[in-house]
Formats: C-alpha cells, structure tokens, sequence
C-alpha cells in the first residue's frame, strides 16, 4: 500500500490529524520513570499507551536519542516497535546527503526500522532523495518552509520571480507525485493555503502547534486537503508536572491528546467543505 493511501486511511479511522512528537528529553523524564532500566523508553511506552486512541501517529526525533548514546539508541528502536501497527510512524532526521550515504540512511531507518516515512533536507538535490523514493510503500517529507528564525536566510531568497521554497516544492513534485509531501510551519499560513489546494493533494506535515503557540483555528482555516499532520510535542508528551507521581502525570498527557485532537477535529468539520 503506497503511503498516501494508507496515511488517509488511518486518519480516518483513528478520526485524528494529530501526530504526536517523540520529543524524549532525558533530563526533562519525571523522576518517576528514571528508576527503569532505560528511562526514556519506559516513559515513550507510558505515552504512546496513554495516547494513542487520540492520534493518527507518532514523529521521532533522532538527535534526542542520539544525544543519549547506546541507551538511546535502544529506547529508539523498541519505541518503533511499540508503536502501533494502524498508526503512522514518522522519522524525524532531517538527512540530506549523496545519495550513496542516503542510501544507507534509508536501509537504516525506512528498512531496518521500518518507518512509514522521513524527513529529508532537499538542498543537495534528486540524489539526495531519490533512495528514499525507491522505497515504494515509503514516503519523504521534504523539508520546505520551515517555522524557525533563520528560514529567512535561505528559503525566501529569489530567484527570478520564484522564492527558493517554491522552486523546491514545485521541482520535487517532478521527482515523484506519490512519495513526496512537505514540511511547512504553522506559521506560514499562505504557503499551507497554497500547497493544501494542489491538485497533487500534497500532504502536510505542519509542526507548530503547542508549546510554540501558533493559533490552531488560523491554521485550519487555511488547509484544503485531509492529508495533513499536525505535530505537537512538548505541550503533551510534557503536559504533567516534573513531580507527579506516574498515573497523574499519564493522565494529563492522555487529556492533552484527546484536547488538541478535539479541538483538530471539530475545526476540520467547521472549515472543510
């Protein structure tokens, strides 16, 4: 099943556009999870367990278990195997090199690991990109306006009469109309607007939402396509406080989930046509 098919699939089972991002901290685990024998993989369990009937899917990121060395690395690759099946599960990379390196990038992650998808930086180009499209039931979200500050140093310089993200977006469309959606801030409401209403029906990967505090029913109002995710990380996987003890702290995290996924939820029903 090609990725597209499946992530539309799962959204409307799961009734969620939300995707919750595995942002694991060492440092900010509550002290009630750090007598495990690996933390941050004991606290992943609690939270996917405590999410998941609140959410289409799960968003990885690597440097946080990179950062932690072997335990890491573990907590990394049991995670994925505890997500489940009927969920979507996103590797967050950010990867972008030739396509020799690339390649062992996607047997790393997209094989070995087996997830559904990842994030790829396109600045080095189709070679760069083009083992993880080989990978047909896989797919690539490419990293194209992105919401921090120095975005502006790259993204919006011109060429011609075309912005360097719109250049990006449009050429890697060329590479491949099934595998291939973008990462856009929820802050750059005009672009979402613009690449939600393409009859290529792009996906969206729009991280934002939360602990960054951009408006959700702004957001809304701007996408025209059921193929989006919306990212939220710290303001749940974070929602307790650091000394609660561990079912306070889960039940916090499930209310977060099932607050944002409703309030998702009932905005798609009131803007989308």
């Amino acid at each position: 099943m090609i990725y597209k098919d499946k992530l539309s699939k799962i959204i409307k089972a799961s009734n969620s556009n939300l995707v919750v991002g595995l942002d694991t901290d060492f440092d900010k685990i509550p002290s009630v999870f750090k007598s495990a024998k690996n933390p941050m993989l004991e606290f992943n369990l609690c939270i996917i367990e405590a999410t998941s009937k609140y959410c289409a899917g799960y968003k990885i990121n690597l440097a946080f278990y990179e950062a932690a060395g072997y335990k890491g690395l573990e907590a990394l690759e049991e995670t994925v195997k505890a997500i489940p099946r009927n969920r979507i599960k996103i590797c967050d990379a950010k990867r972008g090199d030739i396509g020799s390196t690339a390649e062992f990038y996607a047997r790393a992650y997209l094989d070995n690991m087996n997830f559904d998808s990842i994030t790829v930086s396109p600045y080095m180009g189709f070679d760069s990109v083009s083992p993880f499209i080989e990978r047909k039931d896989k797919f690539v979200y490419l990293l194209v306006r992105t919401s921090n500050k120095g975005a502006e140093d790259f993204q919006t310089l011109k060429s011609g009469n075309k912005e360097l993200f719109d250049i990006v977006a449009s050429k890697a469309l060329s590479w491949s109309k099934n595998q291939i959606g973008y990462v856009i801030g929820a802050n750059h409401l005009k672009e979402i607007k613009k690449y939600s209403l393409s009859k290529a029906n792009t996906p969206l990967l729009i991280p934002g939402i939360g602990a960054q505090g951009n408006d959700i029913e702004n957001l809304m109002k701007n996408i025209n396509n059921d193929l989006f995710l919306i990212n939220s990380s710290r303001s749940i996987i974070f929602a307790g406080h650091e000394h609660d003890i561990k079912s306070v702290f889960l039940r916090k995290v499930s209310e977060q989930a099932n607050s944002l996924n409703n309030q998702i939820t009932s905005l798609r029903k009131k803007h989308f046509k």
